[in-house]
């Protein structure tokens, strides 16, 4: 685990750790006391956490017992153990916060749109707009498992977690269950240099296809941050439409020749642009509607 510095609800710092073995994000209990309670000064947001926790713990409230301590690096450079809380933790904690800033703040976590799509596609925004994107882990099957884990975190009881059961769509039968840890390291792997390395690349993962549900929202974001680390380049993905895309996916078991030529006619520059990726996601996710 690692200490990322995330912008977060109205632009204040929260402390993030990615959790490989359960593969979840945590967050730290005391920076979020601290954007709940609009309150600067780390001490007294402490002081206040320290208290409540008393209080919840004297009730019994079970989301307090979920509570790690993990190392997280503070302002003065040094790492001290802190309370973090998983994202089903933060919304409990939210609740327990009888203002308006709190009311706020669960409506910007959880999101005000009811369907899972809508909840997921305004957490691929903050993915951007609060620059965890820039921590995923580029290229692997655990930085896949960060994006998944961000995107449905709260939606899926599996957020970011690799399936256990095997799973077909459309008649396709996708990478057997038993072997796909193997074949999880065997993508890792894969060389990454070439344009059409980095394709051939993103059909496998899609064949492994390693979560239950979820998938192509998370490898998409995934491919960009591949093409954008090796090659300077994102794909425009409102230049692909539906029908096209979904038909090469199809095929690109077979052949990925189709699927190429539909990518590399749609790639960018605009790598580092809020309404190239914006505009992306929700064509993505449009992909997904049935």
């Amino acid at each position: 685990m690692s200490k990322i510095s995330i912008r977060f609800f109205d632009d204040r710092e929260v402390r993030a750790v990615w959790d490989e073995e359960h593969a979840k994000w945590w967050f730290s209990v005391v920076d979020i006391v601290g954007v709940l309670n609009e309150e600067d000064d780390h001490t007294k947001a402490g002081n206040y956490w320290r208290w409540l926790k008393r209080k919840l713990l004297k009730e019994n409230v079970q989301f307090v017992s979920g509570t790690h301590r993990l190392k997280l690096t503070a302002s003065d450079g040094k790492k001290y153990l802190t309370d973090t809380l998983d994202s089903d933790g933060i919304v409990a904690l939210a609740k327990h916060f009888p203002n308006t800033r709190a009311t706020r703040f669960l409506d910007w976590f959880l999101y005000s749109e009811n369907s899972l799509d809508g909840q997921s596609r305004k957490k691929a925004y903050a993915l951007f707009e609060g620059g965890l994107i820039d921590s995923i882990e580029v290229g692997t099957a655990k930085g896949l498992q960060q994006i998944h884990a961000y995107l449905f975190g709260g939606l899926y009881p599996f957020a970011g977690q690799i399936r256990q059961k095997n799973i077909s769509k459309g008649g396709f039968q996708f990478a057997t269950s038993h072997f796909l840890g193997a074949t999880l390291k065997q993508i890792d792997a894969m060389p990454e240099d070439t344009f059409d390395q980095i394709v051939a690349k993103y059909v496998e993962m899609n064949v492994a296809h390693p979560f239950m549900e979820g998938n192509g929202r998370s490898t998409r974001i995934w491919l960009d941050l591949i093409l954008k680390k090796r090659m300077k380049r994102c794909v425009d993905w409102s230049r692909i439409g539906k029908k096209e895309y979904m038909n090469a996916m199809m095929q690109s078991a077979v052949s990925a020749a189709p699927l190429k030529k539909l990518l590399k006619n749609a790639l960018t520059d605009q790598i580092d642009s809020r309404e190239m990726y914006m505009k992306g996601i929700d064509h993505s996710y449009y992909y997904e509607e049935e």
